[in-house]
């Protein structure tokens, strides 16, 4: 007789986190208990190519709890693709994404449960606090609320990948083909019965974050221009303000005005300058999302997958590699 309880599949990221996944799981294995009378879990760790034991660990922990698989993607393409790879490459009813390092505690699953419940389709953590510097929280803040402004659809703030989804939301993700995926700007897109559930964010419980200020300021930029296309409208809004200077300068500089000849030239080399550099990074990223190659690729000989593997997996491959 099939089991009645909706299945709960949740999607945990791992890059060389050897020292966290025992302490994780020890964590998470208490919220599967206490839910199992409601709810079938299946726990799927994303392996990003760690180059530690992680994968070791992971095994380990397999061989006690079936109801554990693993997906090991042959290169570390960053975060975002090890999500959009666990939604398009795992089965279930309800959808959770969480990180490792419990800097997201587990134990807010539970209470993410009971709001799907009241019937919203996502559930997210809304970041209010975290534990780091003062200066960081400012930069993260500035960058929910600039992105928020610019971009052309919504986009929730304060959020980020830890979220509790319905099969339809998730559905409705991964129909989305960016080469550049960025999957809280996806959540906000496609609509949906959402609410957020305050918390403090976390210390890491061991180990060292893999994050540095480079990498946040391309992830940044890159969501950016994920999200909004306000440099290739920049030049519009701009236009009758350049024109005007152009027009302003043209009779000085035909007379012989060397400087307004100097300013000529410099407000077209930069209204020129500017407007192909905005085309041009929204052509290259035009280019190769039409090159259509897919934005992860499973190690078969390192990983344990749900079965069956749903048809949402067609923006991965999986390969010997």
């Amino acid at each position: 007789m099939p089991d009645p309880r909706p299945k709960l599949t949740v999607i945990c990221p791992v890059f060389n986190e050897e020292q966290v996944i025992p302490l994780f799981f020890a964590r998470i294995e208490a919220v599967f208990a206490s839910i199992a009378h409601a709810y079938r879990t299946d726990l799927v760790f994303i392996n990003n190519a760690s180059i530690d034991r992680s994968l070791e660990e992971i095994h380990k922990i397999r061989e006690r709890h079936p109801y554990v698989y693993v997906i090991t993607l042959s290169r570390n393409g960053g975060y975002q693709r090890s999500v959009e790879c666990g939604l398009r490459s795992t089965d279930g009813d309800l959808f959770l994404v969480i990180d490792v390092d419990c800097e997201d505690p587990p134990e807010m699953i539970s209470v993410m449960l009971e709001r799907q419940r009241e019937g919203y389709d996502v559930v997210y953590g809304e970041r209010v606090d975290r534990a780091e510097g003062a200066l960081i929280k400012w930069v993260r803040k500035v960058f929910y609320r600039v992105t928020r402004a610019l971009a052309d659809e919504d986009i929730i703030l304060d959020m980020a990948e830890f979220a509790l989804l319905t099969v339809e939301v998730r559905d409705a993700i991964i129909r989305d083909t960016s080469s550049f995926p960025f999957i809280r700007a996806s959540i906000g897109r496609v609509g949906y019965r959402r609410i957020g559930i305050p918390y403090k964010r976390e210390r890491r419980v061991a180990g060292e974050t893999h994050y540095n200020l480079m990498g946040m300021t391309t992830f940044a930029i890159a969501g950016i221009l994920s999200s909004s296309t306000l440099l290739l409208r920049i030049p519009a809004y701009v236009f009758p303000f350049w024109a005007l200077t152009v027009v302003v300068l043209a009779f000085p500089a035909a007379s012989g005005n060397i400087a307004a000849v100097a300013g000529l030239i410099a407000s077209l080399s930069l209204f020129i300058g500017g407007t192909c550099a905005a085309i041009a990074i929204y052509v290259a990223r035009a280019y190769k999302n039409t090159l259509g190659r897919p934005n992860f690729i499973i190690d078969r000989r390192n990983t344990v997958l749900q079965d069956p593997v749903p048809a949402s997996a067609s923006n991965g491959v999986t390969a010997s590699a």
